[in-house]
């Protein structure tokens, strides 16, 4: 056994059960220092000579034999052992005097093996082995005591990262999917304006930025599994919750017959019919994205970390770039099934004369949030079952090279006490050193630029199209989950992969981060492309063709003078000339027929056909003949591929440029900056930008409703001039996050230049380093 001051010792070989009981016995053993930092040291030597006997983290089994080093001279707590064979001794120096063979071991380090223990079954796992923690705990997947052998196969980092990427599956789909989808749909079903579903979209980002804090610090520093796994219920919670005033409202009905809309005398719609209090539901709507919030925000802080903790440093981009493709296909898919769900009518089993064409069409949006929650409350009890760290996984904490910022006055030191930040009152400190980390600081804000981008396109994205190409709400949100798939999972997983093919360090992931940026930039001149509006009577143009005195609304001419049209009707046709109809009324319809299970309108007054008689209309808007959208879509894809190729780049540097012990913490604080300069005002503010580019507005006896027609070409200009200044700006802060990194000096990183320069450090330096530290 090993004891503080003294060697190790063994006169005879040993047999397998005794090296096994050894083992065992090192392994269990919770050997205890007075001073911390040499406790510390000596557990992670034991993860160190424990590794070739464990199980690898990507299936590999080490299967070498189990070696110590030699001691050049008898010291204080230095290792020795005496052994009968004779080989010759360790000749090659290292820099704490340590003497090793020049045999090459599977990790490159010189060793000699431990009482010329050469057999290789002596090396390998035995079952009857238990392997805990430094702190005692067992490293074993289950719920307290039911920890079945069967679910130990799922406790590796590959089993952990399957049930994180269901989980960030499950919460893109719900939050950036299918509230980004229906919310045209809940704005008609529950009178809502564009600003009030920015507001719910945002709800969810102020619930993280309250939250982040509290969760990054102690999460951090607290059994990460369980934390994620509580999450994960919650946002269940939410997605339930979310769906709530569907079951809770009464039906929805289209408010008027079908011949109102027709071209009759004496017709009336009470307003105590058509106003009601739908639009307090916006208040359920945003409970529930703030419960998603609140469950989201340890998944992104410390289900990184988590994975980041449990692999090997240079595996540790690709990883997170699957975790987080994971949570960009979830989006993706939000769209598609989303814009799947929309075709279906909100009321099941009643029969409905309008098609998912018409205005007032409302799909079963809350379909998706029923199913995402139940799934969500399943995933969330396997991740609770997970040990608070991975066997095994000590030796690449061991093994990390830091890349921290060095600040002038040295106090980046003080993280890398063992004991830093596990109380609250070194809160306040450790705000303090990312505060002074001017890097973290800029990779913050170069987020928080990228980030409004990305929350006001994907809330209003479908709505731009829908808008360009007079697309029905479904199709729109179906082109676009089209569009999202290959961009922005391909780019999340390309940035990562990128940063593991060519080892950049820190440095050289910035730079990748502003080159990215730089392409996305150039795209983003796409909004200089729109459509024309299709020409809508008494809104675009006037009912005889000619151009709207004042660019005011005039619905009212003398063909439908005598017709008593109700504004509250919103139901628009497509003439026989291509113009489009606030509704049949307006057009100065009067009979119906149906024809290949389309409506068609007839004897409209107000259309003239290719001869004097009256012309015709069918029921929806008309097809819009512009030719762009091929073009728009690929430069579309163009910006969104890059806006996430540099998305975990981005967040790999910002792992990297602060200390091992405030990763998961400064994690929280680069959320926080994020979602308050980015997240919370970015679909507020497209969506108010939207709501100034609105030509016809629902009127609902005097009070405004939600936006009817937009005008195409302001649209697309207020989208221009906000990509353009966003990139710009996440353009200069990547700069100068890249112009103001200092990394660690060569002297400083342990190992060689080489292995520095390479961001890896050999098992042997590391070796070297540790019993140094025990020396001391």
């Amino acid at each position: 056994m090993f004891h503080p001051g003294q060697g190790w010792k063994c006169g005879e070989r040993k047999g397998d059960s005794q090296i096994h009981d050894a083992l065992k016995d090192e392994t269990t053993s919770s050997l205890q220092f007075a001073d911390p930092a040499r406790n510390g040291s000596y557990q992670r030597y034991k993860a160190i000579e424990m590794n070739e006997v464990l199980q690898g983290e990507n299936g590999f089994n080490f299967n070498s034999k189990l070696t110590f080093p030699s001691a050049s001279s008898p010291v204080e707590n230095s290792l020795s052992c005496d052994t009968p064979s004779s080989k010759e001794p360790c000749t090659t120096p290292l820099s704490n005097g340590t003497l090793y063979s020049d045999a090459n071991s599977p990790s490159d380090s010189c060793i000699k093996p431990l009482c010329n223990a050469t057999a290789e079954a002596e090396a390998q796992y035995d079952p009857g082995v238990e392997y805990v923690s430094s702190e005692g705990d067992t490293l074993t997947c289950g719920w307290g005591a039911f920890a079945p052998s069967c679910l130990q196969i799922f406790n590796t980092p590959k089993g952990i990262l399957f049930f994180l990427c269901v989980a960030s599956f499950l919460q893109g789909m719900t939050v950036n999917g299918f509230i980004n989808t229906v919310i045209t749909s809940i704005e008609r079903r529950f009178d809502l304006r564009s600003y009030q579903s920015g507001l719910i979209a945002s709800s969810y980002d102020i619930a993280a930025c309250v939250c982040l804090t509290f969760v990054s610090y102690f999460g951090g520093n607290g059994h990460k599994p369980r934390w994620l796994g509580w999450g994960v219920l919650i946002m269940g919670i939410g997605s339930l919750l979310f769906a709530l005033p569907h079951f809770t409202t009464s039906r929805y009905e289209v408010h008027f017959p079908e011949d109102i809309g027709m071209c009759s005398s004496n017709q009336s719609m009470h307003c105590s019919e058509t106003v009601s209090s739908l639009s307090t539901y916006r208040f359920i709507f945003m409970l529930g994205q703030f419960l998603h919030g609140i469950g989201a925000t340890p998944l992104y802080t410390l289900g990184v970390t988590y994975l980041d903790d449990n692999v090997k440093s240079s595996y540790s981009p690709v990883y997170i770039a699957v975790f987080y493709t994971a949570a960009i296909l979830g989006p993706a898919a939000g769209y598609l099934v989303g814009g799947l769900f929309l075709n279906i009518y909100t009321e099941f089993g009643r029969e409905v004369d309008v098609t998912p064409d018409n205005p007032h069409w409302v799909g079963a949006w809350w379909i998706g949030f029923l199913g995402a929650g139940a799934a969500s409350l399943l995933i969330a009890f396997p991740i609770l079952g997970y040990p608070h760290r991975l066997p095994g996984s000590q030796r690449y904490i061991v093994m990390r090279v830091s890349e921290a910022h060095q600040l002038k006055d040295g106090s980046h030191k003080t993280a890398s006490d063992p004991d830093f930040g596990k109380t609250v009152k070194d809160l306040p400190r450790s705000v303090l050193l990312l505060l002074k980390n001017p890097t973290f600081i800029f990779l913050c804000l170069a987020g928080a630029t990228e980030a409004t981008l990305i929350a006001g396109m994907s809330t209003f994205g479908p709505k731009f199209l829908e808008s360009q190409f007079s697309l029905s709400a479904s199709v729109a949100a179906t082109y676009f989950g089209y569009l999202v798939v290959p961009a922005g999972g391909g780019g999340t997983f390309l940035g990562g992969f990128f940063v593991n093919k060519f080892n950049l360090r820190c440095s050289g992931i910035i730079k990748l981060c502003l080159c990215c940026t730089l392409s996305s930039l150039l795209a983003i001149f796409i909004f200089f492309i729109h459509c024309p509006n299709m020409p809508m009577a008494g809104v675009t143009q006037a009912y005889d063709g000619s151009v709207l005195p004042g660019s005011s609304v005039n619905l009212t001419t003398a063909c439908n003078a005598d017709c008593d049209c109700l504004r509250e009707v919103y139901s628009p046709v497509c003439g026989s000339n291509d113009i489009m109809y606030y509704s049949p009324c307006h057009a100065g319809c009067k009979t119906l027929s149906t024809s290949s299970s389309q409506k068609v309108y007839q004897e409209c007054s107000c259309i003239l056909g290719n001869t004097t008689d009256v012309g015709q209309a069918t029921a929806g808007k008309c097809t819009s003949s512009c030719q762009t959208m091929p073009l728009l879509m690929c430069l579309m894809f163009v910006v969104i591929l890059f806006t996430f190729l540099s998305s975990i780049p981005a967040l790999t540097a910002t792992l990297r440029c602060v200390s091992d012990r405030q990763r998961s913490f400064a994690l929280g604080i680069q959320w926080i900056v994020v979602r308050t300069l980015g997240g919370i005002p970015g679909p507020i503010a497209f969506g108010s930008m939207i709501d100034k580019s609105c030509l016809l507005w629902q009127d609902q006896c005097g009070e405004q409703g939600s936006c009817y027609v937009y005008q195409n070409s302001a649209m697309s200009q207020h989208t221009l001039i906000a990509g353009l200044v966003y990139k710009v700006l996440g353009t200069v802060f990547f700069l100068l996050a890249c112009l103001l990194y200092k990394p660690p000096t060569p002297e400083s990183l342990p190992g060689s230049s080489d292995a520095s320069e390479n961001g890896n450090s050999d098992l042997q330096e590391n070796r070297s380093s540790v019993q140094t530290e025990m020396d001391v």
